[in-house]
């Protein structure tokens, strides 16, 4: 690596451990953490002021995660640690439900709101749990982790118990990747078996049902055998999840010796993701594209979310250590660059998650329902991880 592309990767490296630290942890651990009731509040305003004392389920094994993980990165910051446990226990109080299937949304003191078909609120919480395990030491979470996602399994696989999205059959992308991951943090503190088989059934369905040839792209909803729906649901793209979905992969990939197979399955995903979702004009990676170019139908289609920013950034840094491309570290420079340009708030701290597609602000509240603390510092995390690594190799 010549000396130009070192110092970036060094700057890099310094604005997220800093960031992370003195910016982005602070602000939801001043604001956000609910020292009454336990747990983590999500909709802030700008400056921090509570909107909505409602909570997210799935952002409570989110930040449970996200602290525990954090700790794991620098021990001196305790309190991190007992955040993340603060957490996992609003969860483990409030948020199941007697069928054992979790909320969506509670009230600040537990009370249920929402319910939803989906099992992502299980899948952050096993998250949690896992990396709390590892963090703490205590070995009875690793154990809740691992029965937490059979039950995920389970109750994905038992017919009837989940209300079909849709009313004809069809494969969802988000929720084949999304195993992916769930698996690959659960087996930090398990050998169970399920977990590497789940890791290798979601590539292979992938791969074998969402990665579309003809269009170039994973397509976020097919039918049962991967058949193309030509209809506004069927042409969908996310080139937000299909970079997730690419960095998911190649995390694999390096921890099977990085695996070429899985290389070059991770990487093409995020080639395609790149093509069909930087913003040129304006830069970013946009919400929605149709494979047909039919206008999205979704209301936010070229508008610039915080976390496809994240993705694109992990998922070219990902793609660089894996390949040495040269054109994936002009890719991360320009996704870095862009996001660390338009999002920040130079006031008031943390991000913006909302911007137009020009990049002004669409809506200067830090945080909702869906936005919290995950997708942020998990990127800032991870990217400090895999820096550290390529500037030590560099240094041999």
């Amino acid at each position: 690596m010549n000396e130009e592309n070192l110092n970036y990767l060094k700057k890099c490296q310094e604005r997220c451990a800093t960031d992370l630290v003195e910016n982005i942890l602070p602000f939801w651990m001043e604001h956000g953490l609910d020292t009454r009731n336990g747990g983590i509040y999500t909709c802030l305003d700008r400056d921090g002021s509570l909107m909505d004392s409602t909570k997210s389920v799935w952002f409570q094994g989110r930040f449970g995660y996200i602290a525990a993980r954090a700790y794991l990165s620098d021990r001196r910051h305790t309190e991190w640690l007992a955040a993340s446990k603060s957490a996992i226990d609003f969860l483990e109080r409030y948020c199941f439900d007697s069928d054992g299937h979790m909320f969506f949304s509670v009230t600040a003191t537990g009370e249920p709101i929402q319910k939803r078909r989906y099992v992502f609120s299980e899948c952050f919480a096993a998250m949690a749990m896992a990396e709390y395990a590892l963090a703490s030491g205590d070995r009875s979470h690793a154990g809740k982790a691992v029965n937490l996602f059979k039950r995920i399994l389970s109750m994905l696989h038992t017919p009837g118990f989940l209300e079909p999205k849709y009313r004809f059959e069809a494969r969802g992308h988000s929720i084949t990747m999304l195993l992916i991951n769930v698996a690959n943090v659960v087996g930090q503190v398990s050998d169970e078996p399920v977990l590497e088989s789940q890791i290798n059934t979601s590539i292979d369905e992938l791969k074998r049902y969402f990665m579309h040839e003809e269009y170039q792209t994973i397509l976020e909803c097919v039918g049962p055998q991967g058949e193309f729906i030509d209809t506004g649901i069927g042409r969908t793209i996310n080139p937000g999840h299909c970079m997730e979905t690419g960095w998911f992969i190649l995390d694999i990939a390096r921890k099977r010796g990085w695996d070429p197979e899985l290389v070059k399955m991770g990487t093409t995903i995020i080639d395609w993701a790149w093509d069909w979702g930087w913003d040129d004009t304006y830069g970013g990676m946009i919400n929605f594209r149709d494979c047909k170019h039919f206008p999205p139908q979704d209301y936010s289609q070229d508008m610039k979310f915080w976390w496809p920013q994240c993705e694109t950034i992990l998922a070219s840094l990902f793609a660089w250590q894996a390949t040495h491309n040269e054109k994936y570290l002009q890719m991360h420079r320009r996704a870095f660059e862009y996001a660390f340009g338009a999002f920040p708030d130079p006031v008031f701290g943390e991000w913006y998650g909302y911007l137009h597609r020009d990049g002004t602000v669409a809506q200067p509240a830090k945080g909702n329902l869906f936005k919290g603390p995950f997708h942020i510092p998990r990127m800032m995390l991870l990217a400090t991880q895999l820096y550290d690594e390529i500037l030590a190799t560099q240094k041999k």
